[in-house]
């Protein structure tokens, strides 16, 4: 099958790469897709498809936070996410997460809206921002949970006696 390369998202100091899941047969050619972005942490949303001991070998961390297909991550999975992207960003400026589900087009896109809206965008602006990028991305399920989306602004503060990370 032949796949598109990752979609990549900037937005402020955040950057993401959004993947189909690899197989072993392509995993060497989606490892050197990581180093040319500079990878070093890729979560992956989905069941494994492939023998992740390569990539550790490459000194890339592998996160395990996969959710039921269609559908939207636990309370706990987003909580994870979200500090894990506050705490990567923050240690690291400038490095790149790449996030992947079985095709880059549903749980890895919600996952990286997640962190947009965190951010500062609004739902409907997130979601206009990925699509182009990873069409048909969001199902009707995912659109509504994007939409209830209470932000807690966790990764841009509002108030100005805060420092925010998201330049």
């Amino acid at each position: 099958m032949n796949r598109l390369a990752p979609a990549d998202i900037t937005y402020k100091n955040m950057r993401f790469l959004i993947a189909h899941s690899p197989t072993n047969v392509s995993l060497n050619k989606f490892l050197q897709e990581l180093k040319k972005n500079k990878v070093t942490t890729l979560v992956r949303v989905c069941e494994a498809t492939y023998n992740a001991t390569i990539l550790e070998k490459e000194g890339i961390q592998i996160l395990d936070w996969p959710f039921g297909d269609g559908g939207s991550p636990t309370s706990q999975t987003a909580d994870k996410w979200l500090k894990f992207v506050q705490q990567k960003f923050r240690e690291v400026p400038g490095s790149c997460i790449v996030v992947h589900c079985a095709t880059g087009l549903g749980k890895a896109p919600l996952l990286v809206a997640l962190a947009l809206i965190e951010g500062g965008m609004k739902h409907e602006t997130a979601i206009q921002f990925l699509r182009p990028k990873c069409r048909g991305a969001f199902n009707s399920k995912q659109l509504l949970y994007l939409e209830k989306c209470q932000p807690r602004m966790c990764l841009c503060f509002r108030n100005t006696s805060y420092n925010c990370f998201i330049q």
